[in-house]
C-alpha cells in the first residue's frame, strides 16, 4: 500500500512528459512555418542578387 501511495504522489515523470509535449509542439510549429520561411528567404536572396 505504501508503494502505491508513493507511486500516485510521484510527479517526476510528469515534468518529463510536459517537456516532451512542449518540444513536440515547437517541432510542429517549426515544420509548419518552414515553407513560408524558405519562400521568403529565397525571395530576399533573389532581390539581393538582382540589386548587386
Amino acid at each position: 500500500m505504501n508503494k502505491l501511495v508513493r507511486f500516485v504522489k510521484d510527479e517526476s515523470g510528469a515534468t518529463a512528459i510536459e517537456y516532451g509535449l512542449i518540444a513536440a509542439a515547437m517541432g510542429i510549429a517549426i515544420i509548419t512555418a518552414m515553407p513560408s520561411l524558405t519562400t521568403a528567404w529565397s525571395s530576399n536572396m533573389g532581390n539581393l542578387a538582382s540589386n548587386m
